[in-house]
């Protein structure tokens, strides 16, 4: 591989930690975010930011319904129940896929908006980047193509989000003006 283009490492940060620095830069409550930090009250006016806090609510329901359906799985198939709590038991777990199902598909409507929503600033394609990390990746920590190349893609945008002095940055985050003819 002496002769690739892709040279670059990723430092421990970046494999770990990429969904903590999305996290840390995608507030889920606007509201709090803006009081405790300013930049993103303007931000909260982008589109895909928006869109990210609709799949993100989605992907926690789906993530919340995915544990319980599990946990009742393993209850009901540990052949320590009796006939009255296996039955019981066979009723609630039938519940739980099919509250799963209904999140699986209102996460999947969620995401297919973010990805058809446009983003005004880099706040907003960080929004989306995450969203494609949560859902595509094996593992935060997967060392197969092309994720760590897109946690360092990542972690760049995040980077650079950060580094932008604020002034210039809460222009980025408004919605560009279209230019007319004179």
């Amino acid at each position: 591989m002496a002769d690739s283009d892709n040279s670059r490492t990723l430092s421990m940060v970046t494999r770990r930690d990429s969904h903590s620095l999305a996290a840390a830069s995608l507030p889920t409550n606007p509201e709090v975010a803006a009081r405790q930090n300013p930049r993103f009250s303007r931000c909260a006016d982008d589109p895909a930011v928006e869109a990210w806090h609709q799949w993100r609510h989605a992907w926690d329901r789906l993530s919340e319904s995915t544990v319980h359906q599990q946990q009742l799985e393993t209850s009901l198939f540990s052949g320590d129940l009796s006939a009255s709590e296996q039955h019981d038991g066979s009723r609630a777990y039938n519940e739980a896929l099919e509250v799963e199902d209904q999140a699986a598909l209102a996460e999947e409507l969620a995401a297919q908006a973010l990805w058809q929503t446009s983003a005004v600033s880099i706040t907003g394609i960080i929004a989306q980047v995450d969203a494609i990390l949560h859902r595509g990746q094996p593992s935060p920590t997967c060392m197969d193509e092309p994720w760590p190349q897109i946690r360092a893609a990542m972690a760049d945008l995040i980077a650079i989000d950060a580094a932008v002095d604020p002034p210039r940055r809460l222009r980025s985050c408004e919605p560009q003006a279209t230019l007319q003819n004179s």
